[in-house]
């Protein structure tokens, strides 16, 4: 089965300016698609847009089009999908954050739901059939037993939480009613480079890598026993071109799947192969490196996650490139560099 596309095609990207986003505008350009970019900058970045141009061949990245638009606009997207007429739409526009969405669900549903919503309408106006969107490991919610496998799921214990499983039933729903290609990815903590260390939602590896570069102690909620299939950038973006790639009788197709390593690793571990790889990376002790600081577990976060990938494997093929260690090898590397 092709990892990447096997001719030029239109690829319409949204959350384009953010973390996943951008890697995926990158790999794009790389091999010679064109991509319609789209952004709204209330968490992505224009350095990342500008990172990913410099990047690439000045002929490829001539192949980017970025347009600055809210999918909250129905009007707006509507017009912009039909003028563009993308062969695959690959949604990663959100807002994420557990804790963002418990202090504001409403902003959440309106950008995860109702955006969510617009860009499917966008996606139907337009004719485009194949729509490869994110979703979360945080659906799974309650659910205690383990590895997590797509077809059991808990009850939701975050407004974000549940923006995601709406998406994952409106989709299926467009699937059935209107003939769209829809395939989720079940995303399980991602990280990678161009990962926004600051602000009160960063996610932990990328707030632990910063305050390691600062000579300062990371903080660790809880006892660091919690545990999560922590998952390259790289992973990620293989998947989502297998998903836009896979034929449209493929059990995935109208459906979601597990992307991660299936690895856990815990947040003292994880903590661990941080400042070890720090310290080796810089030439120096790791006792120079702060040991964590211990907070109290934070509402509505998960205690354990690990996923079953198999039908990863079977169905898209998908085989990840980077281990949990590999991943934070080459995030330190570039971190360092910076």
């Amino acid at each position: 089965m092709p990892t990447e596309p096997q001719a030029r095609r239109t690829w319409l990207v949204t959350g384009a300016a953010g973390f996943i986003g951008s890697h995926l505008v990158e790999r794009l350009l790389t091999l010679g698609q064109r991509v319609v970019a789209v952004d709204n900058f209330a968490t992505g970045k224009r350095e990342n847009v500008d990172a990913v141009r410099s990047s690439v061949e000045a002929e490829k990245a001539s192949q980017l089009v970025f347009f600055e638009q809210d999918i909250r606009d129905r009007e707006g997207l509507v017009e912009l999908v039909k003028q563009h007429a993308p062969d695959v739409i690959l949604h990663q526009a959100a807002l994420g954050s557990v804790p963002r969405s418990i202090a504001d669900p409403l902003t959440s549903h309106q950008v995860n739901v109702d955006g969510f919503v617009n860009m499917l309408e966008a996606a139907r106006a337009a004719g485009v059939r194949r729509f490869v969107y994110a979703s979360s490991s945080s659906v799974y919610g309650d659910l205690e037993t383990s590895p997590k496998v797509e077809g059991v799921i808990g009850n939701c214990l975050s407004p974000y939480a549940a923006t995601k499983r709406t998406n994952e039933i409106y989709a299926q729903v467009y699937g059935r009613t209107y003939g769209m290609e829809a395939i989720g990815l079940r995303y399980f903590n991602v990280f990678g480079v161009r990962q926004d260390p600051n602000g009160p939602y960063a996610a932990v590896i990328p707030r632990w890598l910063a305050a390691m570069k600062r000579g300062e102690a990371s903080t660790i909620f809880g006892d660091g026993s919690t545990s999560r299939d922590f998952c390259f950038v790289a992973n990620v973006v293989q998947a989502n071109l297998l998903a836009a790639s896979v034929a449209a009788g493929n059990s995935v197709v109208n459906s979601v799947v597990n992307i991660a390593c299936g690895a856990t690793t815990s947040l003292l571990e994880l903590h661990e192969m941080l400042r070890s790889e720090v310290a080796r990376q810089k030439g120096v002790d790791v006792g120079t490196i702060p040991a964590p600081i211990m907070e109290p577990f934070r509402n509505g976060d998960i205690k354990h996650s690990l996923a079953d990938i198999s039908r990863a494997h079977e169905a898209l093929g998908y085989h990840p490139s980077h281990t949990v260690r590999e991943g934070v090898e080459e995030l330190v590397r570039a971190e360092l560099r910076s």
